[in-house]
């Protein structure tokens, strides 16, 4: 693969002219192929494609770059006239084929086209990486490099996106992470264990013109020694793989280390390489032991490295679940010997080791600004999200703003202070037939995390009257009043429940 700067740009206007877009593609073969695309089935793309009968530029690209058909090199050339067929070559995009099939070409890569959305606004990408199990029908290569997935599109929604000076893209894979930090920040260094990923990384830059990216090869935090960063962001290879012969290492998911061991390492070390209230913001696997916790291991580990730490659990896999998931994801197929000798290694590791479930999940780590933690979230939140088409991170950093604000304040000064609902934040109440009163009253978020919180009738009263008029003592006497009950006692036992609701976004901070 060459990378000829001259060769990108002649690519990006090839691409952009021909509408080969995200939306162009749901133009093309419509929503319902769009999303089996996502799942990677193709079948329905390639059909609806062909009863569209048409070799325009968008359709020649699509068919090669993502269904990965063969194309005549004469169509290909005439859809990207400024880059040509030779350029495409150089940039390692296609190769020719041979005997009855001369003259026509193969994809060597994917290449899709992607809208992303941030607070900065939507920006339109393409993504160049290996081409997957849907198009190879075999098992992936030991150094191959994965596109835009799940898992990615899960760490771009929590990238936070205020301003910054410099970013850590720690395992940058494809380079997709990097891109996006790069609209956050005035310097991103993008780090990988594999040199091929480092080179679509520094391709997929290229193509989107995207400068300011120092790429470098090496294992965690050995390319920064030294070095400080205000964020650190990684999808890191942290699944959890046997060590043993029978399984191969991919670079792409297996740090090479045993267990979980990995994401205890970076915890370690994280400190270290932040700023002072820099924030690392990861994805991670943790194990479950017979007799220990995963999500109480990730909070010790994260208590000895002297860190703020909010860590969400999504889900949780048994360790038969756990290993179907990662042997079908590097394109060994169900139901085959080489299947059952994979699955065999796995179970066998996880029996050896006590190892009964693993926990899927987000960290937000920071280096605390006065070297003391204050933050200490471990939650296990399975359910459904609430709506943000930007993502989670503009709802964690808002949050953790409003922890520290709360946390500076003594009781006395909370008291004193004013706060409003969230405006996403409903009340829902419950009642047996023929009652007068609820059984059961729930705040719900609407956005962020989609939380329901039940409450009882003295905090729906205090959070009703919220309004950032009255401070937060004479809405606590008012509503003592009502419930006759002693107003020292109910402001006690009300301060505690306040601060978490004000921590997790349902009551905004106001001004005392």
């Amino acid at each position: 693969m060459e990378l000829d700067p001259a060769d990108a740009g002649a690519l990006r206007a090839d691409l952009l002219a021909s509408g080969f877009t995200a939306s162009g593609l749901r133009q093309l073969w419509g929503a319902d192929a769009d999303a089996a695309v996502m799942r990677g089935q193709l079948l329905p793309a390639r059909m609806a494609v062909a009863r569209r009968g048409t070799a325009d530029a968008r359709s020649t690209l699509a068919r090669l770059f993502v269904l990965g058909d063969t194309v005549p090199e004469k169509v290909l050339a005439t859809a990207i006239p400024q880059l040509g067929v030779e350029g495409a070559a150089r940039l390692g995009l296609v190769e020719p084929l041979t005997g009855a099939d001369q003259g026509s070409l193969r994809a060597l890569v994917s290449m899709k086209p992607h809208t992303f959305l941030d607070a900065g606004g939507a920006i339109d990408w393409w993504i160049v990486s290996d081409l997957d199990e849907a198009v190879t029908r075999g098992p992936l290569r030991p150094d191959h490099v994965v596109g835009v997935g799940g898992a990615s599109l899960t760490l771009l929604g929590l990238q936070p996106t205020a301003r910054v000076s410099r970013v850590l893209d720690l395992g940058t894979g494809c380079g997709i992470q990097a891109l996006l930090a790069r609209r956050h920040a005035d310097r991103v260094v993008a780090t990988d264990i594999s040199a091929r990923a480092l080179q679509f990384a520094q391709l997929n830059a290229a193509i989107n013109g995207v400068e300011g990216i120092d790429f470098r090869l090496g294992d965690l935090f050995q390319p920064v020694a030294g070095e400080r960063f205000d964020r650190i962001i990684s999808n890191p290879p942290f699944v959890v793989t046997p060590r043993s012969e029978e399984v191969p290492t991919m670079e792409y998911r297996d740090g090479g280390r045993a267990g979980d061991d990995l994401m205890m390492d970076l915890i370690a070390q994280l400190r270290s390489r932040l700023t002072h209230g820099g924030t690392a913001v990861l994805l991670g696997n943790w194990e479950y032991h017979a007799e220990r916790d995963g999500l109480e291991r990730i909070r010790l580990a994260a208590g000895r490295a002297g860190l703020d730490a909010w860590v969400i659990e999504r889900d949780i896999l048994s360790d038969s679940q756990y290993s179907e998931t990662w042997i079908r994801d590097g394109g060994v197929l169900a139901r085959t010997d080489r299947f059952d000798e994979l699955y065999r290694s796995w179970l066998a590791d996880f029996a050896a080791r006590d190892v009964d479930r693993i926990g899927l999940g987000y960290l937000i780590l920071r280096n605390p600004a006065s070297g003391t933690p204050s933050l200490s979230r471990f939650e296990r939140l399975h359910g459904a999200l609430g709506a943000d088409d930007t993502g989670l991170a503009g709802h964690l950093v808002a949050c953790i703003a409003a922890h520290d604000w709360q946390v500076a304040l003594t009781d006395d000064e909370l008291l004193a202070s004013r706060l409003t609902v969230a405006p996403d934040v409903t009340e829902q109440r419950h009642y047996w037939p023929g009652d007068e009163h609820p059984a059961v009253i729930d705040l719900r978020q609407g956005g962020g995390f989609g939380r329901t919180v039940e409450i009882d009738t003295a905090l729906a009263g205090f959070v009703g009257a919220c309004d950032g008029e009255l401070p937060v003592r004479s809405i606590s006497d008012a509503v003592a009043e009502l419930l006759e009950a002693d107003p020292a006692e109910l402001r006690a036992e009300l301060l505690s429940q306040i601060r978490d609701l004000i921590e997790i976004g349902i009551l905004l901070p106001g001004t005392g």
